[in-house]
């Protein structure tokens, strides 16, 4: 099955095919930097980033360009409020973003360009519509002519008037159609300005995507991307001012991902109901945030609730499990691409029959909620030959490869989806997965040997360290829970001699250790969840 994917300006499944094949050339709008990112933003840049990965997996070379807004009417009232420079302002908040991006352990676009620093491409695009009689100039304002572009409105497949009567459009007198929209504005006193043909003045918000996506990806590209909250009026707006100016199509592809919701209202700064990035991975681990936002097809809503985002960390848990266990055998793992996830260069018929499954769920319209179905069917199998016959001692060696496979796909193909099963952040376990066989002071015994600094230690420290913690953190929930605080304060007090640093949030307990550097010994990073 080739690739196809849901266009927005033909409401249609339509085959994947670039413009120079073996190439992929997308635009994707990025943030406006006033404030700090939501879970709304986590959701659009991980769906496609995970187009982006998906694209890579199959052979193409991608170039993904996003943008940075860092001049904008909220910049300005914002950094008012706080009595900043606005330019100061976007700086700060163009670092946030990219600290949030890495903290969800998502890559950086190819060219992130701001828009600022293309105040240039944005006048010379200005000037060519004012030649083809596309825009008028007003007062030192430039407004686009709608009407003279017939084709406005394709992409939101509504007429002139239905939009003129649905859209929330600015009163000003001066404009010639209450549909048409500002290019360049004048200055405004206190207001950042550039010099322009027109006098002083600053770019719509439209003009700067158009010229951007242009500049870095030519007049025609294959995908532009953005929130389903853009199509109109700012995507449309885009068509009209791109292919107003050069008489050629702009996108081929237009790709737009749902609204997070939380109780069925759309997340939005606006309404005061939102999640920031940062109180989320504070709760949760960025794994389990991830597999929650790939969950429903990326067109659709998306629901947020902290106990959906548990549910994905119990999940989460077992496909940890899974590996963990396949390592326990003592195989060598085999190799992946953490960031790419390339696919292998063989035939579909020999594809392992997860991988064929996985393929076919991606290639019709980046199913992520039956590829991720996929990997809990790999481990599921995997689990079924772990509990298998050869149990009571070690496993076949046919069966070893068949698990060793299981696994190295489970993280190849995970990568693809921007999840990151490698093991390298903390182990996350369900609080009902943990087997308390034995009091905690015997763990604390265990765990006292393990780290005594002299006499032999054994070859799997980690592994050893890292259940024995995970068994004082469940029978320290298993005290709270009684509301037994003072055992339950032993084990927290025992565990930060020990050199752990304990964290609590609402739906779990983090530990990590802060003695591995000077003991050497091996990093640990354990999440408890609760139920």
């Amino acid at each position: 099955m080739a690739l196809k994917l849901y266009n927005t300006l033909t409401r249609k499944l339509e085959p994947f095919e670039p413009l120079v094949p073996g190439q992929v050339r997308m635009y994707t709008c990025g943030v406006t930097v006033y404030d700090l990112c939501h879970i709304g933003h986590a959701r659009s840049a991980l769906v496609f980033e995970v187009i982006r990965r998906y694209l890579e997996y199959s052979g193409y070379r991608v170039t993904l360009v996003r943008n940075f807004t860092d001049v904008d009417d909220k910049i300005i009232h914002r950094a008012r409020e706080l009595g900043i420079p606005w330019d100061a302002l976007a700086r700060q908040y163009i670092g946030a973003f990219r600290e949030d991006m890495v903290a969800l352990g998502l890559r950086q676009a190819d060219i992130e360009p701001k828009a600022t620093d293309h105040i240039p491409e944005m006048t010379q695009l200005i000037q060519s519509l004012l030649a083809r009689d596309l825009a008028y100039v007003v007062d030192g304002d430039v407004y686009y002519a709608v009407r003279r572009f017939p084709e406005y409105g394709k992409l939101s497949h509504r007429s002139l008037e239905d939009l003129r009567v649905g859209a929330r459009i600015e009163v000003d007198e001066r404009k010639r159609d209450p549909l048409d929209f500002a290019l360049w504005k004048a200055s405004r006193p206190g207001e950042p300005a550039w010099e322009s043909p027109w006098g002083p003045g600053r770019p719509g918000w439209h003009i700067e995507c158009s010229a951007m996506a242009s500049k870095y990806l030519g007049e025609s590209f294959d995908v532009h991307a953005g929130g389903e909250d853009l199509i109109f009026p700012h995507h449309e707006n885009e068509i009209a001012q791109s292919e107003g100016a050069t008489g050629k199509p702009f996108a081929r592809y237009w790709l737009h991902n749902g609204f997070v919701t939380v109780n069925g209202e759309k997340m939005a700064k606006s309404l005061g109901n939102f999640v920031t990035i940062r109180d989320a991975l504070s709760r949760f681990s960025p794994e389990a945030l991830k597999l929650l936002l790939i969950s429903t097809n990326y067109r659709g809503p998306l629901d947020y609730a902290e106990s959906a985002v548990r549910e994905k960390a119990k999940a989460l848990a077992g496909l940890q499990d899974f590996l963990r266990a396949v390592e326990r055998l003592g195989a060598e793992m085999p190799a992946a691409d953490p960031s790419l996830g390339r696919a292998p260069e063989i035939s579909q018929e020999s594809l392992h029959p997860a991988e064929a499954a996985f393929r076919k769920a991606m290639d019709d319209d980046f199913k992520t909620a039956r590829a991720t179905g996929v990997l809990f069917d790999l481990v599921r199998e995997g689990n079924r030959l772990l509990q298998g016959p050869g149990r009571a001692g070690a496993p076949e060696p046919g069966t070893v490869r068949a698990l060793r496979e299981a696994a190295g796909l489970l993280r190849r193909l995970g990568a693809v989806l921007g999840l990151d099963l490698r093991g390298d952040g903390p182990v996350v376990s369900g609080f009902g997965s943990v087997r308390l066989e034995r009091s905690a002071g015997e763990a604390l015994q265990e765990l006292a040997a393990l780290l005594r600094p002299e006499g032999p230690r054994p070859g799997d420290l980690e592994r050893r360290l890292t259940s024995v913690v995970q068994e004082l953190l469940a029978q320290r929930e298993t005290a709270r829970k009684a509301k037994a605080w003072a055992a339950a304060d032993v084990i927290r007090q025992a565990l930060i001699a020990h050199g752990f640093r304990l964290e609590d949030t609402k739906a779990a307990t983090h530990a990590v250790s802060e003695f591995a550097e000077a003991l050497r010994l091996p990093a640990v990073a354990v999440t408890l969840v609760r139920e």
